[in-house]
């Protein structure tokens, strides 16, 4: 008979690589995310015991996960850095600059718009899925991954050209929460 502690390494070792990927994800820092996937792994050995359902483990660590990220994302607000004019594109586009620029574009959405993203597509949750675990209403989490996807097209709309100011200016007034006054 396993201890406690034992099925604890056991869930750890095999659900951290997954963790880390799906932090990355939402933060865009591999840095960041080790301490996220750390942080929600002594957060689930703290209420170890008091998980009923082994069988629902992994929703309880996503959804873990997802609430330290988005306590986190509360806490610090980036600020934005304005230039007059934008950086020069690559000429040509393979695939790790793509990955950069698909990571960059990404990072321009609110923490719970990328959330909805990753959440969607890259985890392929359904809608209700994904509305259970950020703790919202399935209209929600379509409004915010239709929103959150007009502005990822719009970004990445032309990935080896330069965006046009009329461009950046449609996806800026794209973001949640933003009045325009800020």
């Amino acid at each position: 008979m396993t201890t406690a502690e034992d099925e604890f390494v056991e869930f750890a070792e095999a659900a951290a690589p997954r963790l880390r990927r799906t932090a990355f994800l939402l933060c865009g820092d591999w840095h960041t995310a080790e301490d996220l996937a750390q942080t929600t792994l002594v957060k689930m050995f703290a209420s170890w015991r008091r998980i009923r359902r082994r069988d629902a483990v992994n929703a309880y660590a996503m959804r873990t996960l997802l609430n330290t990220y988005l306590a986190g994302s509360r806490k610090k607000r980036p600020g934005e850095v304005l230039t007059a004019r934008l950086p020069d594109p690559p000429s040509e586009v393979p695939s790790p600059e793509l990955r950069i620029t698909v990571l960059e574009a990404l990072a321009t959405l609110s923490p719970k718009s990328r959330a909805v993203v990753v959440l969607r597509y890259w985890d392929d949750l359904s809608i209700e899925q994904t509305a259970a675990l950020l703790g919202c209403t399935p209209g929600n989490v379509k409004s915010q991954s239709a929103r959150a996807l007009d502005k990822l097209r719009l970004l990445l709309d032309d990935a080896a050209g330069e965006p046009s100011p009329a461009r950046l200016a449609a996806a800026n007034q794209m973001t949640p929460g933003r009045t325009g006054h800020e």
